[in-house]
């Protein structure tokens, strides 16, 4: 029947060849699964239509007996009336009767054979379904701690105490430059002068060695 073979093919879909080939794993487990979330929608309602179809297929067959049996009595009645014309008829009548009862009961077991096989794909899609969000929340736990180690990891990379401490050194280096080539120009300062630049280079001494200390504590706490 054409109606299984959309069916058949998302349960029979071999999930990690798909993964395999996805760029986003995650998005494709999501479409995975609401692909089979829509293909269990329709073939529950498919199922429906054949469950009401079975219903209306059993009342015929019973207005049809009973019409089959209605003619036989009617023959019955004629041939004890002695009217074997009457009773022709009616058998012939029964006849044409019961090739209907026949027809309508082989579509009947058509009918329950497509009912078992779609309950059979049903039950088999809910399993797959089943396994298919088990497979999607440890997908998605695993995700997250991959994440979370990447951070971790980055996190590492980003600037530590020590080379900031590194960088402090650096700015010493060009400040005690920068008053080499002050001298150059200037190398007879004045008295007041060199007491100025001995007061700004004790001040940021101080800042220095305080920023040290602040790095330092914070290090060690980390630490």
């Amino acid at each position: 029947m054409g109606i299984f073979s959309r069916l058949t093919d998302i349960v029979n879909a071999n999930l990690n060849s798909l993964l395999d080939k996805a760029e986003d794993p995650p998005k494709m487990v999501r479409l995975i699964i609401q692909e089979m979330e829509e293909g269990l929608v329709r073939e529950r309602s498919n199922l429906a239509r054949y469950l009401a179809d079975k219903k209306e297929l059993r009342r015929q067959q019973e207005r049809n007996q009973s019409q089959l049996q209605d003619w036989q009595s009617k023959a019955e009645l004629a041939l004890q009336k002695g009217r074997d014309d009457l009773a022709r008829a009616a058998l012939i009548e029964k006849g044409k009767q019961q090739q209907l009862v026949d027809a309508l009961s082989q579509e009947f077991t058509a009918v329950e054979e497509g009912i078992a096989k779609l309950t059979a794909e049903i039950e088999l899609l809910e399993a797959k379904l089943e396994d298919a969000r088990g497979r999607q929340k440890a997908m998605l736990l695993r995700s997250a701690a991959a994440q979370s180690r990447l951070n971790v990891q980055q996190h590492g990379q980003r600037a530590t105490p020590h080379s900031i401490m590194e960088k402090f050194d650096r700015m010493e280096r060009k400040i005690e430059e920068m008053e080499s080539k002050a001298d150059v120009y200037h190398p007879n300062p004045s008295l007041q002068q060199q007491f100025a630049e001995l007061e700004a280079d004790d001040a940021i001494s101080r800042e220095l060695a305080a920023m040290k200390e602040r790095l330092q504590t914070a290090a060690t706490k980390e630490e």
